[in-house]
């Protein structure tokens, strides 16, 4: 059994010794990376995939994850960002579908993955929290940090908590409560130590990628390049503004603090031009550079959400690539995989730029990212 640390095992000020780190809100920091249209995909080595909010309860999502080639992939990586299924066995089921299809998956946990409205079993959601990381233990999934071809990934548990939200509240309309709008007050069942209705949860889960600083810390040292990733999202400025939300309390059920302190201590305080970090759990395509790393989310989310989007309800799938390694990444949500656009990382030493590569049109590129009209429902969060 993979036990979860204990909340007191270690003192507030101990572990948090990142505080001077503490992100501030500075949209004037955020750049888009360039787009450079007409790369192929021929000629690249180890692709690394990513991917979040698959809910596979949905059985149009089921049946995408079933689609996915069997032989295409099989030198690949994938990373999973969370909210596999609510349901059990079919998380089970969705994983050891991925794991056929990719040599290495990496998984971290969201908030819809410990669910226990519907299960048969009696647990809380932290012994279904073990019982998730048991069983991609024996399927052969990694969720913990591990080097694959010199690239360092680094998976992250995290949790929200609600002072993370520093935008001033929306006044003058009627807004329901967080209780009325997010499930997971409900469908979470914690022990009494743990609510989300502090921070308690988002200290607990931080805390718990304490035991794997040692090997962080020799990737850190081994590697050049390091991806980074959870299923929470790590700044503010990574959520659209409250007026364009059709729930504007969203940004209180989304995010750590912490989780973006963890982020800066790996990838460093001003990072790089190769660092990158993957989220999910707001079903908004997203692509961003924020005081030196790369934001990247990539959510299959919810049927529905997918047909009101603008490009007709499939979304894009890009590709990191890094010249001198021969090694990609790959953001995909694409139904058939098929590449649409291309992320390229050149580490050497005369150009260590960071390019995106696509086989869209520079316009259609940019409305299947504009997701301002794609509204997150509150009620799924």
């Amino acid at each position: 059994m993979i036990s979860c640390l204990s909340l007191y095992s270690y003192s507030f000020c101990e572990k948090i010794a990142l505080k001077k780190y503490r992100r501030c809100v500075k949209r004037g920091c955020i750049k888009r990376p360039q787009v450079v249209s007409g790369a192929k995909k021929d000629g690249f080595g180890l692709r690394v995939f990513v991917l979040s909010d698959l809910h596979t309860d949905y059985p149009e999502n089921m049946a995408w994850v079933r689609s996915l080639s069997t032989k295409r992939h099989e030198k690949d990586v994938l990373l999973v960002a969370g909210d596999v299924a609510e349901m059990y066995d079919n998380f089970i089921l969705t994983m050891s579908l991925l794991k056929e299809r990719f040599e290495y998956v990496f998984f971290v946990p969201g908030n819809h993955d410990l669910w226990c409205r519907w299960e048969t079993e009696d647990f809380d959601s932290l012994e279904k929290l073990n019982k998730l990381l048991d069983a991609c233990k024996q399927l052969g999934v990694e969720t913990n940090p591990a080097v694959i071809d010199g690239l360092g990934i680094i998976p992250l548990f995290s949790w929200y908590h609600e002072s993370f939200d520093r935008e001033d509240d929306i006044v003058g309309v009627r807004i329901p409560s967080l209780d009325m709008a997010c499930k997971d007050f409900h469908a979470c069942k914690w022990p009494g130590n743990l609510s989300n209705r502090d921070t308690s949860l988002a200290l607990y889960f931080d805390l718990m990628n304490e035991k794997n600083q040692n090997t962080v810390k020799q990737i850190q040292s081994t590697c050049s390049q390091i991806i980074t990733f959870s299923h929470f999202v790590p700044r503010q400025e990574l959520c659209p503004e409250k007026r364009m939300l059709f729930y504007p309390k969203l940004p209180k059920i989304i995010g750590s603090d912490w989780l973006e302190d963890r982020i800066r201590s790996i990838h460093g305080v001003e990072s790089s031009s190769f660092a990158c970090h993957v989220f999910g759990h707001t079903h908004f395509c997203w692509d961003a550079v924020v005081d030196g790393i790369r934001y990247v989310q990539a959510p299959l989310a919810y049927p529905r959400e997918r047909k009101r989007r603008m490009n007709g309800g499939t979304l894009s799938m890009s590709q990191m690539s890094d010249a001198t390694t021969n090694r990609s990444f790959v953001r995909d949500s694409d139904r058939a995989m098929a590449s649409c656009a291309w992320f390229c990382c050149n580490r050497s030493k005369s150009d260590s730029s960071l390019r995106v590569w696509n086989g869209l049109a520079r316009t259609e590129l940019l409305k299947a990212r504009s997701h301002n009209e794609h509204i997150l429902e509150a009620w799924d969060v």
